[in-house]
């Protein structure tokens, strides 16, 4: 009895062990797929109705402002992140120059007038010597102007370049000295802060090496400047010297229908020159072509500026549009104007409606890729709008 127990106990462990090799023998259980449906739209998809392209927030209007001639910056009335008005004036250039050459402008319109008078009404007694005193008047300004134009070419105009020359030298002979200090600088056991010294004495020498050179540059650019000024005083009292000696020769003659076309005609003339002096008065004040934000701002008082020159730029920030930055070639075929459009703004988490207002007629090259920019009109600014973010488009074409 007792060994038909121990049989059954033996039979059943060997069976509960063989029952745990199985188990840990059989593969796991394959995972059973699970669709997870969400509600979660990350920005505008592609689908056969429309276009989809990737873009950026620009302003409706901008525009880098610059003046039209050389000069010397004299004031500047706004700084950057101000909001100005269209017409309102943002910079101004030195105008002694300009406002002297308006005055003989109109000095020479007031004498062709006179003159047109004086033919009309023939000559009287008199005339023929006051006609004379204004020849020698215009001639002893001729002589004046010229003399003037001497004076700045023999006098300050070559003092202040021989000066810069001289600062050139000098900063020169420091550099070179500065330099020769620098190559035998090593074997001379010097201490750390000695070999310092030497360094930082290369560098100030090269340095203002640098700056005489641009200080003489801009000596002989000023030079020329006044120079030409001068000229063009002389070019003034030549005409009107001229304009004296024709008035000479009327009063002197028989007046005829030809002379009062030519005294017309100077009248004309000299109107001519007297608009374009004022025009020219009128460019040294650089003044906003529309409403909007200072962005940049390159220049201040005292700094001189050449005909180009970017000077300030000026940005339309409250009136801002999309445009795309990778339509394809092949999806701007199916994009017209007027078309409507999504505009999500990455940054801001929010999705524009708007409208296809302008694709450019010719492509860029990004990356190789040929691609099209088209501009979105967006129906509202929503607030933290700015310039420059990225946004997706998303252009219904059906």
């Amino acid at each position: 009895m007792v060994h038909g127990r121990l049989w059954m106990i033996l039979l059943t462990m060997a069976v509960l062990v063989g029952c745990a090799r199985a188990s840990a023998m059989a593969p796991a259980p394959a995972p059973i797929a699970v669709a997870i449906e969400t509600d979660m739209a990350i920005g505008p998809h592609s689908s056969g109705d429309t276009v989809v392209a990737s873009g950026e927030v620009t302003p409706a209007r901008e525009a880098q402002l610059s003046f039209t001639a050389v000069g010397r910056v004299e004031t500047v009335t706004v700084s950057e992140g101000d909001t100005v008005a269209a017409g309102e004036a943002l910079a101004m250039l030195e105008t002694t120059l300009l406002e002297a050459q308006v005055a003989q402008a109109q000095a020479a319109v007031a004498a062709a007038q006179a003159q047109l008078g004086v033919v009309k009404a023939g000559p009287r007694p008199g005339e023929v010597a006051g006609a004379e005193a204004q020849v020698a008047a215009a001639e002893a300004a001729v002589a004046q102007a010229a003399a003037q134009r001497d004076q700045v070419i023999a006098g300050a105009t070559e003092s202040e370049i021989a000066t810069a020359r001289a600062q050139l030298a000098a900063a020169e002979a420091e550099a070179k000295a500065a330099l020769i200090a620098y190559d035998e600088m090593p074997g001379q056991g010097l201490r750390d802060w000695e070999e310092e010294e030497i360094i930082l004495r290369l560098r100030a020498a090269t340095l203002g090496q640098e700056a005489a050179e641009a200080g003489l540059t801009l000596t002989e650019k000023n030079a020329g400047f006044q120079v030409r000024a001068a000229e063009a005083a002389i070019q003034t009292a030549e005409a009107q010297r001229d304009v004296a000696q024709a008035q000479l020769a009327l009063v002197q003659a028989e007046v005829t229908v030809e002379e009062i076309a030519v005294a017309e005609g100077a009248v004309a003339q000299a109107e001519g020159a007297l608009q374009a002096a004022l025009a020219a008065l009128d460019q040294a004040t650089l003044r906003a072509p529309f409403a909007g934000a200072i962005t940049a701002l390159e220049v201040g008082p005292g700094m001189a500026v050449m005909p180009g020159q970017a000077v300030l730029t000026l940005a339309e920030l409250d009136h801002l549009q999309a445009v795309t930055t990778d339509l394809s070639e092949r999806d701007v075929t199916q994009v017209s104007v007027g078309q409507q459009a999504a505009v999500h703004v990455e940054a801001l988490g929010v999705e524009i409606g708007g409208q296809v207002l302008d694709i450019a007629p010719q492509a860029d090259t990004v990356g190789g890729d040929v691609v099209y920019t088209v501009t979105i009109e967006l129906d509202e600014q929503p607030p933290g709008l700015r310039w420059g973010m990225s946004v997706e488009v998303e252009i219904k074409i059906r």
